[in-house]
């Protein structure tokens, strides 16, 4: 059985976390340079912060959903290739 394993690169990782570090520093940017009182300042930060932490929830969730179904593929492939060398070996006896 080949099992092939989808691992990104390094760069492909420095270049997520600096895209999310150039957004996050772009968003705080713009909400402390925002004409509005401090409590819509807050209200968007917080807003932004739970946006982020939804995202994160959300690809945490579907990379687990991913996961679970690989295994349980393998589980699957096992258990019929058991069956498969039990039902030869009792057809050549």
């Amino acid at each position: 059985m080949n099992a092939y394993i989808n691992k990104p690169s390094v760069a492909w990782n420095y270049f997520t976390y600096g895209q999310f570090l150039l957004a996050g520093s772009l968003m705080a940017g713009g909400i402390y340079n925002l004409d509005a009182s401090f409590a819509a300042k807050g209200f968007y930060a917080m807003a932004a912060i739970m946006l982020v932490s939804s995202t994160v929830s959300i690809s945490k969730s579907l990379r687990d959903t991913e996961e679970s179904a690989r295994l349980h593929n393998k589980i699957e492939d096992a258990q019929t290739e058991r069956l498969l060398a039990e039902a030869s070996s009792t057809e050549i006896s």
